[in-house]
């Protein structure tokens, strides 16, 4: 089963900085996260930056598409995915890295995601897990880089999250808490899965998750769900 924390900070700490920031995940280690997770996708310049948007302008006010933009012109809030690491080994921070890609970029953005931390991520930090909704994206990285761990990523619980989990040979379920029940929850782990939910803010509706058997909590506020799950 993979080792996770119990809790690990959404986009850094997003519920008291600015998400996917350097700032953000400082926020999160001083509030206690040991992890933290993080949105990868590429530039026009098939340069691996931390955004969850397809567009720039929700997080940075630049209204243009991430896929549209160079690397050099981006805003400079949002940082590489070299940055952002560079960053988690001065922090010692551990990470999930979701790969996020833009339409059509599903492969591309998954081997460039693995190629940089193969490349760039730090031999005394625990290894990192890779997760995401695109089942090609996992697929790929497995075939890329099968050392690093991955984790399904599933907005609902069907029929066929075992198959589709299987398919990627992960070894980790990531998924909505305010949607998992606790039949699907004990189906997943007693399969041996290491089961996550996002993104849960709230201390007793934390507790009751891992009461139902889930292993990580994903949250904007670190510290209110550390406090609650203590």
């Amino acid at each position: 089963m993979l080792q996770l924390p119990k809790v690990i900070a959404h986009r850094g700490a997003a519920a008291y900085a600015p998400e996917n920031t350097l700032e953000s995940f400082r926020e999160a280690r001083k509030r206690g996260a040991r992890w933290v997770e993080i949105d990868v996708k590429l530039t026009a310049d098939s340069v691996p930056i931390v955004m969850h948007d397809s567009s720039l302008k929700r997080t940075t006010g630049v209204d243009r598409m991430a896929a549209q933009t160079l690397a050099a012109d981006l805003p400079k809030s949002v940082p590489t995915f070299e940055q952002a690491i560079a960053c988690f080994q001065e922090l010692g921070l551990g990470c999930n890295v979701e790969i996020k890609p833009c339409e059509g970029r599903e492969a591309e953005t998954a081997r460039v995601t693995v190629e940089t931390l193969r490349r760039c991520w730090p031999a005394q930090l625990p290894p990192p897990l890779l997760s995401s909704f695109a089942d090609l994206s996992l697929a790929t990285a497995r075939q890329g880089a099968p050392e690093f761990d991955r984790a399904i990523l599933l907005g609902e619980i069907g029929e066929d999250w075992r198959a589709r989990t299987e398919a990627v040979d992960a070894r980790g379920v990531n998924t909505n808490g305010k949607k998992l029940t606790a039949p699907r929850a004990v189906e997943i782990v007693q399969a041996g899965y290491t089961l996550s939910v996002y993104t849960i803010n709230d201390g007793d509706v934390a507790r009751a998750l891992v009461g139902m058997g889930v292993h990580c909590v994903i949250t904007d506020a670190p510290d209110v769900i550390l406090k609650a799950l203590a």
